[in-house]
């Protein structure tokens, strides 16, 4: 397994460096992919810059799930097997890290997915609009393989995963973690989930736009009802691909 470790990155000069170094600590390579950010933080991303760690500067922020996707493209093309994609913000359990990749190691054509465990800190408003995806990824998968779709806390096996981000529409924004699971579930892609904290520190930066990118979910969420209306048969295939495998 040959993993690199994807950052997308915008205006987190405060965090970046801490989940960067956590991240070499541990002997894995790292890719920025930095979406547009203001000259101070590209700064302190240049400054990262090392052996084990590459920098992508996107010249316009386009979104999160194109800078992931940006990311995918250039780790497929450099050679790596596998992609641990990580926010910026420093927001998931680094620690973490070693147990998704011990189970990519023991499962390399799975995707392993942290599942997020929230204390008091987690904002009410993103906990009640996680509920509501995941309630729609049960009908969108007819299954409950996907626990939780917004976490963007995984290991990708790069060969399927760059199919799917290759061949199939995927979104841009914040939208694009939850339909890519999906994508892959459709395509017979297994999962394997770990629960891992996630802390909301008072002075953090989130680019969640609460009305832009709900709009987006639930359109990405009717797109994805619509497809699978008519492509029933091939789900259920996947899924009995899946139960034989398991």
């Amino acid at each position: 397994m040959k993993l690199i470790a994807l950052i997308p990155h915008y205006n987190h000069a405060t965090t970046i460096g801490q989940v960067v170094e956590a991240m070499v600590g541990m002997g894995v390579d790292c890719l920025i992919v930095d979406d547009g950010s203001d000259e101070a933080a590209k700064k302190v991303v240049t400054q990262l810059l090392k052996d084990g760690v590459q920098v992508i500067f996107r010249a316009t922020n386009g979104g999160k799930g194109a800078a992931v996707k940006d990311g995918i493209k250039y780790a497929g093309d450099q050679g790596y097997t596998h992609v641990l994609q990580i926010d910026a913000d420093a927001q998931h359990c680094l620690n973490d890290c070693e147990k998704l990749i011990t189970l990519a190691q023991q499962h390399p054509q799975s995707v392993i997915c942290a599942r997020p465990v929230y204390g008091a800190d987690a904002p009410k408003s993103r906990l009640y609009g996680r509920k509501i995806s995941n309630f729609w990824l049960v009908i969108n998968t007819l299954s409950f393989d996907i626990k939780d779709g917004m976490c963007g806390f995984r290991i990708y096996p790069l060969p399927l995963t760059a199919v799917v981000v290759h061949q199939d529409r995927l979104g841009n924004y914040m939208d694009f973690d939850t339909e890519i699971l999906v994508r892959l579930h459709r395509r017979g892609a297994d999962f394997v989930w770990v629960d891992t904290p996630v802390s909301y520190a008072d002075n953090g930066v989130s680019h969640f736009r609460a009305w832009q990118d709900n709009v987006l979910i639930s359109k990405m969420h009717a797109r994805l009802f619509a497809d699978m209306l008519c492509h029933v048969p091939q789900i259920i295939r996947a899924k009995r691909q899946r139960d034989r495998n398991g």
